[in-house]
């Protein structure tokens, strides 16, 4: 599959994201395998009730078919993280408790 990172996105800076006990820097690989360009990606740790901001920002599109780097380093030493992403369609997908520290890629399906 290809890369590319529209809207100006060049990587997908997860500040709200997790980081591993040892509090490294976790990259995995955000897959838009669906019909739909994703349009905003929100995570919060799996035990609060708040999302954190788009971490597309907001010109970042991930475009249906292609693939992004994701890089999570803000020291935390979580590693269950929920989800949100926001497809172009408005459909809403949640995916509770994903482990972050043993992520290597997440696919989003239709």
């Amino acid at each position: 599959m290809k890369t590319n990172l529209l809207g100006g996105l060049v990587a997908l800076a997860l500040v709200a994201g997790i980081a591993p006990a040892a509090a490294q820097t976790v990259e995995f690989t955000v897959i838009n395998n669906s019909s739909y360009d994703l349009h905003y990606f929100y995570t919060t740790p799996s035990n609060q009730d708040s999302w954190g901001e788009d971490l597309l920002g907001e010109t970042g599109i991930l475009a249906a078919g292609y693939q992004a780097t994701a890089t999570i380093g803000d020291g935390s030493d979580q590693c269950l993280y929920d989800f949100k992403f926001v497809m172009d369609n408005g459909a809403e997908l949640i995916e509770p408790q994903i482990d972050i520290c043993s992520l290597n890629s997440y696919t989003i399906n239709d």
